[in-house]
């Protein structure tokens, strides 16, 4: 049997429930739109088109203003191309006004630390605006694929730090830590940027929109963990498609207060049968 292409999200729900796995990558049944993941898309679309506005038509005398005026149009504009998708979440237009709300905050919070970042950088290389907004300005959803792993992934920001390269994702997480999942996720990104350019980033990390940014180093042993991880997904998917070698993992992950796994009617994971 092939190798199935895998990425940091397969393989963390391999991890997550083997039979969430199989019920999403091999049985391909389509998943439950939530509010966390629109509004997710909807914040990755308007950081991505961010560094496409305009940058001659702001100076220094207004560019604090203009760059929060920008991201708010271009937050107004991805919310509104999103409209579809959220009519199919069915939340109430309170709750959306409540997401729509919290959402524009994430993005300013963002927002600010991007005006600090463009403030030293014109002050400490004594450069342009229009420079100092090139300089920041990263390779933005860069698809990599590791042919010999047979693994991909979409990378959010690609920044050069000077002569360092920090790879970047954004996150709307309301914990500010490194679950293992995202240290997984940070550790495949840093093994396909290695495949494909023969070097190490300096530093990986998460763009956490509700707080900061958070940075690891990256060194052999996450590489290692990458390369580790996702061979033993591949031992076991190219061995079987049987839905009986996808055991259930039954946790508080197949049902909450607020929802359940996407798959929780057809897995039916609390019938003892």
């Amino acid at each position: 049997m092939a190798k199935r292409v895998q990425s940091p999200s397969s393989i963390n729900t391999f991890k997550q429930c083997k039979r969430k796995y199989f019920y999403q990558y091999i049985e391909k049944l389509p998943g439950i739109p939530n509010i966390h993941q629109v509004r997710g898309n909807i914040a990755h679309t308007t950081l991505e088109n961010f560094f496409d506005i305009d940058i001659s038509l702001i100076n220094k005398s207004n560019y604090t203003l203009k760059i929060k005026e920008n991201i708010q149009k271009l937050f107004l504009h991805s919310w509104n191309t999103y409209k579809k998708e959220l009519q199919k979440v069915g939340i109430s237009s309170d709750q959306e006004k409540f997401y729509f709300e919290e959402t524009m905050l994430m993005l300013l919070n963002w927002t600010n630390h991007f005006i600090i970042d463009l403030t030293k950088k014109m002050m400490e290389k004594e450069v342009s605006l229009q420079e100092a907004f090139t300089e920041l300005t990263p390779i933005r959803e860069q698809k990599l694929i590791s042919e010999k792993h047979s693994v991909r992934g979409f990378i959010d920001a690609i920044q050069h730090v000077d002569d360092k390269i920090h790879i970047i994702d954004y996150k709307t997480n309301a914990r500010f830590d490194f679950k293992d999942s995202i240290r997984l996720q940070l550790a495949i990104y840093s093994l396909l940027y290695y495949e494909l350019y023969n070097k190490m980033p300096d530093k990986v990390g998460i763009f956490f929109l509700r707080n900061k940014l958070k940075m690891i180093n990256v060194d052999e042993r996450l590489l290692e963990l990458a390369k580790r991880e996702i061979a033993m997904i591949h031992e076991h998917t190219s061995k079987t498609e049987q839905m009986n070698e996808y055991p259930r993992t039954v946790t508080g992950l197949c049902k909450w207060s607020t929802g359940k796994c996407d798959f929780y009617k057809v897995c039916d994971p609390h019938n003892k049968n």
